[in-house]
């Protein structure tokens, strides 16, 4: 199956019938701060300048604002020493990351030439260095506050998961972090005898019995406190603090901007793949079936669910090859 780059969601537009926007956050290394917002500035216009310590901003491009630090929790704090240190420390190890405004997609073309910019410039990803474990985050706006946009995303990434680690597979060094966790069976297997038509609130008490972390592939934490905040309080998430929002947190994808095979595109055809899964409601019930018979029982030599997946991804239009 051929598509576009940054191809159209299943589901294009929000439940106001305007078009979705997604946010994006980038991290490299290779480049200041301050050599970024340059460039930055100079690619789409806006105005470049630095806002507290090392953090940089450009205001006004042609896709928004841009917020670009050293992507380490130290930043936040007031100047010390411990800081200082810090940031020094970091730059071997730790990203300068870019967060966008959320962008429709032509803002997200463009978003990607600019990351093809930053290439040619020196940028560096995660491929670069054992050291490195970089990422590259979506957060795409929900179609709509309704069970079926939210929990059946949910269920279609839960069960692709394992398939799409082992035929995409992410840097080793994000792997065996523990940012990027996969989801555990447990909640895979009850999301799955839910089914794609379990309501919001199911969904919702599934996930806080199995995982309130926010290091997952999908971290469901911003859309479930920002929706049912008497349901799930966001100072309960683990891992990070969590910024109630209508958007899903794709956190799966990496950042190998270096490579010049890898795009933007490459990452976003992940989650193109989860959406269009999603809207398939009988192709959702057959995969949650064949998952819970493949997870089920004594498998002393591997449950063969990648493969199985794989065949019924391929039967389906959908398999590995489907994001040529």
């Amino acid at each position: 199956m051929m598509r576009e780059a940054i191809a159209p969601l299943p589901k294009p537009d929000n439940a106001k019938g305007k078009p979705r926007r997604t946010g994006v956050e980038i991290e490299f290394a290779g480049l200041t701060e301050e050599r970024i917002a340059h460039i930055a500035a100079d690619a789409l216009g806006g105005e470049a300048g630095k806002v507290d310590g090392s953090d940089w901003q450009v205001t006004g491009s042609k896709i928004g604002d841009l917020q670009i630090y050293l992507d380490i929790f130290l930043r936040k704090e007031a100047d010390s020493t411990l800081k200082e240190f810090g940031l020094r420390v970091g730059r071997e190890v730790i990203p300068v990351e870019i967060v966008t405004d959320p962008l429709p997609r032509e803002g997200l073309l463009q978003l990607s030439d600019f990351i093809e910019l930053l290439r040619s410039e020196g940028a560096e990803g995660t491929g670069r260095s054992p050291l490195y474990g970089f990422g590259l985050h979506l957060n795409p706006e929900i179609a709509s506050e309704t069970a079926e946009d939210i929990v059946r995303p949910l269920l279609a990434f839960a069960l692709i998961e394992e398939w799409m680690r082992e035929v995409w597979p992410i840097e080793r060094t994000r792997e065996l972090l523990p940012f990027t966790a996969p989801y555990p069976k447990k909640l895979i297997a009850d999301l799955a005898t839910l089914g794609p038509d379990a309501t919001l609130e199911e969904a919702i008490a599934t996930y806080r019995k199995h995982t309130l972390s926010r290091n997952h592939g999908l971290d469901m934490l911003p859309i479930f406190c920002e929706l049912r905040p008497d349901l799930i309080d966001p100072k309960e998430g683990k891992g990070g603090t969590v910024s109630p929002r209508p958007a899903f947190h794709f956190r799966l994808p990496d950042c190998r901007i270096d490579d010049p095979d890898w795009s933007l595109d490459s990452e976003w055809r992940r989650w193109w793949l989860v959406e269009t899964i999603a809207v398939d409601r009988e192709l959702l019930e057959r995969l949650s079936r064949e998952w819970l018979a493949a997870k089920g029982g004594f498998h002393p030599f591997g449950d063969k669910w990648v493969e199985t997946c794989g065949t019924i991804l391929e039967e389906a239009g959908l398999g590995k090859d489907a994001r040529a």
